[in-house]
């Protein structure tokens, strides 16, 4: 046993394996950086660690047996995530039906505006407005913890760190792989139109997904 863990490989099978899931937030870095760059694509991701972190430290300190003993309190972080993500779906459309419109050459890549604004501020938002996230992280970190160590706290900071870990791996691929596949669409307008409708389609599933999500 390491710091409190008592299975510490089995958890970091299993948090790589979480991280690779497909969700809002990698999804959303990776479109930042299609649509921006390295840099901007950077900027989003940061937004991610933090709202991990954030949640990470709400789930610690028993911020998901508050959502679960409130069920006002979960349905209104519920709905204002779901609205959020359906809002930048909705954005990610209207910028790819402009761009599809536009005359050749106008604008890189569709949808770069609604996506390029406040990448930190959207990607932070979008992990923070999202209440099923709080309890999973405490559900899953629960199970490695040794409730008679000591120093509960360190064991949550070991975890948590490790998982950072492998979304810094994880979010950096995506960033990289987003800028090749923009240089490669950056003269195909109606296809990356077409690309960043279907992403914000996606948003608009996460929203619905999250807003028929239940405390079970």
């Amino acid at each position: 046993m390491y710091f409190g863990i008592t299975d510490l490989w089995t958890y970091v099978v299993g948090a790589f394996l979480i991280i690779l899931l497909p969700g809002p937030n990698s999804l959303f870095v990776l479109s930042t950086a299609a649509q921006r760059g390295v840099r901007q694509g950077y900027q989003a991701a940061a937004g991610v660690f933090l709202g991990d972190t954030v949640l990470m430290v709400l789930a610690a300190a028993g911020a998901a047996s508050l959502l679960r003993s409130t069920p006002v309190l979960f349905a209104i972080v519920k709905y204002a995530g779901a609205g959020y993500l359906a809002w930048i779906g909705f954005q990610m459309i209207r910028g790819a039906w402009r761009a599809w419109r536009s005359p050749a050459g106008e604008g890189a890549v569709a949808g770069e505006e609604p996506a390029g604004a406040a990448p930190f501020r959207k990607a932070l938002t979008i992990s923070l407005l999202n209440p099923k996230a709080i309890l999973f992280f405490v559900s899953f970190f629960i199970q490695f913890v040794d409730p008679g160590y000591g120093a509960p706290a360190l064991s949550f900071l070991v975890l948590g760190a490790i998982c950072q870990f492998f979304s810094v791996l994880y979010l950096s691929a995506l960033i990289f792989s987003g800028t090749f596949l923009a240089s490669q669409f950056r003269k195909r307008r109606k296809l990356s139109a077409g690309l960043t409708s279907g992403v914000g389609a996606l948003f608009l599933g996460f929203g619905a997904k999250l807003a028929t999500t239940s405390l079970g």
